[in-house]
């Protein structure tokens, strides 16, 4: 199953409530992803067109790519975190019996929650000092304060979706990677 077929038929590993709050996030995060690199292409694309065209750039293209790029990586941690694709170090870890991994992997999610938190607050009181000083961008006209609303909401989403799989792994008596990704590792040798 590639990638793009996991995220259609992406449901939840967690029952009820909190089953729906990681669907539809995961349903956030999927056309959130896809309409910024959409986007990004044919700004980029019409950018290139219009310097052998005209002669000359779109002047707002770099400003929309910045703003593209800023949504794209934080939409992008909630999903790397989704589907336990975050960088591991895990000698220590792979050592333990299931049980300590378990039990590793919740103060894991916990800590990595309250981090995102964490910056969700520190990125809002930037965001309230960035409005405050009434800067905006050049070429499009509007407050820079804007393009780094997508900085909390995706701080938001990574927070969430890391205390669900601790609540995922407290409920569970496998080990997770994320709400529906079980832990271990795939065989990525084929042969030829």
């Amino acid at each position: 199953m590639t990638d793009e077929e996991a995220e259609k038929a992406y449901r939840s590993g967690l029952p009820g409530p909190l089953g729906v709050i990681d669907t539809l996030i995961s349903k956030l995060e999927a056309v959130l992803l896809a309409m910024g690199v959409l986007l990004m292409a044919v700004n980029t694309i019409a950018n290139v067109i219009a310097r052998f065209v005209i002669g000359d750039s779109i002047f707002f293209t770099g400003e929309i790519n910045r703003i593209l790029i800023i949504m794209i990586t934080f939409a992008g941690i909630g999903y790397a975190a989704r589907h336990g694709r975050h960088i591991r170090m895990s000698a220590i870890y792979d050592a333990l019996p299931v049980s300590g991994r378990r039990a590793l992997m919740i103060i894991i999610s916990l800590f990595t929650s309250l981090v995102m938190f964490f910056l969700l607050y520190y990125s809002l009181v930037y965001i309230i000092d960035l409005q405050s000083k009434g800067r905006v961008l050049p070429a499009l006209g509007f407050p820079i304060w804007l393009i780094y609303v997508w900085a909390p909401l995706g701080f938001l989403i990574t927070g969430i979706q890391y205390l669900l799989t601790a609540i995922k792994n407290m409920t569970s008596r496998d080990v997770y990677l994320s709400t529906s990704v079980l832990d271990g590792y795939k065989d990525t040798e084929t042969e030829v």
